[in-house]
């Protein structure tokens, strides 16, 4: 059966372990030796190309990139028409896609010959969550994810994608998990990766104050206040959002030890201080380093049960 990685809630704790010990386990650079892997994008990414493209090459493979210009999904040709096309001529496609309903549609145009995985959808970005994970662990539990249990951490700002499949994978081990956001940009119980959906072991809390969101715990995150598709609403999410930005006064309300995690790429001024961002306490630069190794794990994963 083929495997695909497209939120962190449809994956077993089985499957979870899996690509954590993969993400950290020594290698065989020969795995997808001669293989190719499609890398599309309808949307850009600085590290989600870079990490997709140097994990396709770390394991013997290489990586093609198609661009939202030469494909045009929906509009030059039906995204059923791409994934047929893609499956004649290789095994795994890595897609960053503007509606997460096109991976469904794929894998029933495929007969689920093409494994897929979801590097940024409507719903998810699962690959981001697995290095927030990897990222925590290193801080905290000297990179065991299983001793991540009770630690206490809050996402403030627009709760979008990134703070579903984040919080999914949290919860799942036990962390504790806050979100603060104001009306309109808060988690809803809606979308394929939903934090409601699945008994947790942790716990899962919605704040309309940024204040009591941080207040004690041991990780601070955020992401951008403007997020691609909303680039006409920059002023009235500026407004909305400005007592939730990421500053040294908001940090102070955290853990003396807490540390600030921010997937990238940053609207310095707006969601977080360059005080904060450039710190002592941020943790940008590993999250960066693990989206290879879990990029890296996605492959692995995929390739191992093949």
């Amino acid at each position: 059966m083929t495997r695909h990685l497209l939120t962190i809630d449809e994956l077993s704790d089985d499957d979870l372990t899996e690509l954590y010990a993969l993400a950290r386990a020594p290698f065989d650079d020969e795995l997808l030796k001669g293989q190719g892997v499609a890398l599309v994008f309808e949307r850009p990414s600085l590290r989600t190309r870079a990490s997709s493209a140097t994990a396709v090459a770390e394991l013997g493979g290489f990586a093609t990139f198609f661009s939202d210009d030469e494909i045009g999904l929906d509009r030059r040709e039906s995204a059923e028409d791409v994934a047929r096309t893609l499956s004649e001529m290789y095994a795994i496609a890595a897609l960053r896609l503007r509606r997460h309903d096109v991976f469904a549609r794929m894998r029933a145009a495929t007969n689920e010959r093409l494994a897929l995985i979801n590097l940024l959808s409507s719903d998810a970005h699962p690959t981001q969550a697995l290095a927030d994970v990897l990222t925590l662990a290193d801080e905290f539990t000297n990179g065991n994810v299983n001793e991540l249990e009770g630690l206490r951490v809050a996402y403030v700002g627009d709760a979008t994608n990134v703070t579903r499949s984040l919080a999914v994978a949290l919860t799942r081990l036990g962390v504790h998990v806050r979100v603060g956001a104001p009306a309109g940009y808060q988690l809803k119980e809606d979308g394929a990766e939903n934090p409601w959906t699945f008994a947790r072991r942790g716990s899962l809390e919605l704040f309309d104050n940024a204040v009591e969101a941080v207040d004690g715990v041991d990780a601070i995150y955020t992401d951008a206040w403007v997020s691609m598709g909303f680039e006409d609403e920059v002023a009235q999410r500026r407004l909305d959002l400005s007592s939730f930005r990421v500053d040294d006064a908001l940090v102070a309300h955290a853990a003396t030890h807490a540390v600030v995690l921010h997937c990238l790429p940053a609207h310095r001024g707006d969601e977080i201080s360059d005080n904060v961002l450039d710190s002592p306490r941020s943790r940008v630069w590993r999250q960066v380093f693990h989206r290879r190794s879990a990029m890296r794990a996605a492959l692995r994963w995929i390739k191992e049960d093949a």
